[in-house]
């Protein structure tokens, strides 16, 4: 099982009061949120192996250089060259419970991997198609639809209510929604964009008219040799939209599709059957009033 973190402690955040304070009166119910979801998934699903996959970089420098666009509209502050990552705008109180988050998933013993210049995305896409056995991504984040694969048992599981209410999205799932499998889904969002990402898209190209273009002609590249082709069925409006957007075409593919090439660490990514450092873990739990969210983890952990 790999979790999206960023993408589930965001929902952690939005979805737990921020009544919910440390005995200081910090908010830490992004903290506490996150650990009742990793409680309820290893209580339903009991992985073998868990694995909490971060943002070292939010917005890589090497995506940006190819569609300086990407993410732009969350920039707090830009970090300027060679001084690692921009700021991502975040919710004030949402910020200072990050390192609390990492702190307490080290202290039980919950593998947490992120790799400098690379998402958390990349680093799930590296681990997926690693893997020997089946595969369950949590997710908030439809970007990571492009990794399910029905052969190799790679499903997303898409939070609809927390984590206790689950779209399991496979194969299946996916033709009925968007026409697509889970190797057509990268190209998919390509074609028609994503203002959430900062994505331009190709103007005219919507979720529909992309998903019969790729029906049509298998793939982008089959779509741009039919942009080549004057025998090909496409529109003439289609084709001079796709042909005007041959410089997006030719870098998006390399900023949408998750790396599967990130190098990784060693790390040990079987679930814990306890914790790994209990004297601190015991510190976090009182210092940041974790209480029955901690409980639950390790009640269910030693199950």
């Amino acid at each position: 099982m790999l979790l999206d973190t960023a993408s589930l402690y965001f929902r952690a955040y939005f979805g737990v009061p921020d009544s919910v304070k440390a005995p200081d009166g910090t908010p830490v119910n992004a903290v506490r949120g996150l650990l009742d979801f990793i409680a309820r998934l290893v209580q339903d699903h009991r992985p073998d192996d868990l694995v909490a996959c971060m943002d070292a970089d939010w917005r890589p420098h090497w995506r940006v250089e190819l569609i300086p666009s990407y993410k732009a509209h969350r920039v707090a502050q830009e970090a300027g060259p060679g001084a690692g990552p921009d700021e991502e705008e975040v919710p004030d109180t949402l910020s200072p419970q990050v390192p609390v988050i990492e702190a307490v998933l080290d202290a039980v013993g919950i593998a947490r991997v992120g790799v400098a210049g690379y998402e958390a995305d990349d680093v799930i896409g590296t681990l997926a198609g690693r893997a020997a056995g089946p595969v369950d991504i949590v997710t908030g984040d439809r970007d990571l639809y492009q990794l399910v694969d029905d052969a190799r048992g790679v499903r997303v599981l898409y939070p609809l209510k927390g984590v206790g209410s689950l779209q399991v999205t496979d194969e299946d799932w996916l033709r009925s929604k968007y026409g697509v499998d889970g190797s057509g889904y990268a190209d998919l969002a390509l074609l028609r964009g994503d203002p959430s990402d900062g994505l331009p898209g190709v103007p005219g190209i919507g979720e529909k008219t992309a998903a019969k273009l790729l029906a049509t002609y298998g793939d982008l590249a089959g779509i741009m040799a039919a942009v080549g082709d004057r025998t090909s069925k496409l529109t003439p409006a289609q084709r001079r939209r796709l042909d005007e957007a041959r410089d997006y075409l030719a870098v998006a593919p390399k900023v949408v599709r998750v790396a599967g090439d990130v190098p990784l660490p060693d790390f040990d990514p079987a679930l814990p059957a306890g914790p790994a450092r209990p004297a601190e873990l015991e510190e976090l739990a009182e210092r940041w009033g974790l209480g029955g969210s901690l409980d639950r983890l390790l009640s269910i952990l030693r199950k």
